[in-house]
């Protein structure tokens, strides 16, 4: 059995960021955190000085890649975007899918079950349905003519599952289409993550929602009613309830920077998680992509269909996190919104989302420009880079 240490970097603990830690990694966990650099024993010892490894960033919502739509991907297209966003930091995400025919979520969610069992890069977590239970009046980017409503759990029968055991579901719904609360209460009892998203839903019925399981909202002030000073909606809910978290994208162009700002002093780095919101076109450049049906255009990082709506993003979440950097986020609420946070909203906090002895070694350091130097998954390397002074050495 083959460990290896990390040794001499900064770290981002639970109880916050340490000077000369050694991480010991031993099958796929932490076996041993330690601090002024104790020498502990191990086949292979990996120097990160310079750097700060944070936990392995966990993405929740991310329709695809590098020519990759999840809609449309076989097991071995989502590895390829598996081995892309380990290069970026991420450790494990879940496939995204938008309002479709049940034929083609079947597809989807097949090969979603097949990639979960063999990605070489970050881990398929499970699956997150975007819809298709949400509000026509703000369908963003989504394609309102697979919109349902609900009645019972024959509306929900339908929509493939991934198997016993193999993943974490999560669906974005509207509590106000017909049978909203209802579907909520159904979902949450079946052990889903419920977020609320695509919504116009007012006050009273977001605190019913509350009650049925919803905790969550996507991707936050996007596809939802802006906020009034006579009318709260989602967006005033969401900022008053503590007990409530929120999802966003921090590209710049869904939010403002400043907005950015605003959400990070009022919900705080504890209720918030950093998003991609990204499709096929990320890591590809500008251009036009055919996704979903429609001629989707990226032009300066800023997506748009033939309608002018914003179409998802084309960021990482390394892109997310090095935005909120740049905005004054700590290290703490870094670590928190990208990975602890996440974690924590699908369940999975005992596993994974922080730098933990006996936890999974799902890791990412990042060097002083932000850059990715190790990505660990389960305690193996997926990715290496030699930092600036090797890469010196050898000109």
């Amino acid at each position: 059995m083959k460990t290896f240490l990390l040794r001499n970097a900064r770290a981002v603990l639970v109880d916050g960021p340490a000077d000369n830690v050694s991480l010991l990694i031993e099958r796929d966990r932490i076996s041993a955190v330690s601090l002024q650099n104790k020498d502990l024993s191990a086949d292979q010892k990996i120097d990160l000085s310079n750097t700060t490894i944070f936990p392995g960033f966990i993405d929740v919502h991310i329709h695809g890649a590098v020519g990759v739509d999840t809609m449309e991907a076989g097991a071995a297209d989502l590895n390829r975007v598996s081995e892309f966003l380990a290069r970026q930091g991420v450790t494990g995400w879940l496939p995204t899918l938008v309002p479709a025919p049940v034929a083609d979520y079947a597809r989807a969610i097949e090969a979603i079950g097949e990639a979960s069992k063999f990605s070489e890069g970050a881990r398929v977590l499970g699956v997150h349905y975007e819809g298709p239970f949400v509000n026509s009046a703000q369908c963003g980017a989504l394609r309102a003519q697979f919109f349902r409503t609900y009645s019972g759990p024959g509306d929900i029968s339908d929509l493939p599952v991934l198997g016993l055991n193999s993943g974490k579901h999560m669906m974005t719904i509207a509590p106000e289409v017909d049978g909203g609360i209802a579907l909520t209460r159904e979902l949450t009892g079946r052990g889903w993550v419920v977020s609320v998203g695509h919504t116009r839903a007012e006050f009273g019925l977001l605190d019913r929602a509350f009650d049925a399981g919803a905790r969550h909202i996507t991707h936050f002030m996007n596809a939802m009613a802006p906020l009034h000073h006579r009318q709260p909606g989602p967006v005033a809910w969401g900022l008053l309830r503590d007990d409530v978290t929120c999802d966003f994208i921090a590209d710049g162009v869904h939010l403002d920077p400043r907005v950015l700002q605003l959400l990070l002093k009022t919900k705080t780095g504890e209720r918030l998680t950093l998003i991609s919101d990204a499709v096929a076109a990320a890591g590809l450049g500008d251009g036009d992509y055919r996704i979903w049906g429609e001629t989707i255009s990226v032009k300066e990082r800023r997506t748009s269909n033939a309608s002018g709506s914003i179409a998802g993003s084309v960021i990482t979440m390394l892109d997310a996190y090095r935005m909120m950097k740049s905005l004054g986020a700590g290290e703490v609420d870094l670590a928190r919104m990208t990975s602890g946070n996440p974690a924590r909203l699908l369940g999975i906090e005992d596993d994974c989302g922080s730098i933990e002895q006996g936890k999974r070694a799902d890791l990412v350091a990042l060097d002083q420009n932000g850059n990715v130097r190790l990505t660990v998954v389960g305690g193996q390397i997926v990715t290496l880079q030699p930092s600036e002074e090797q890469k010196r050495s050898t000109k």
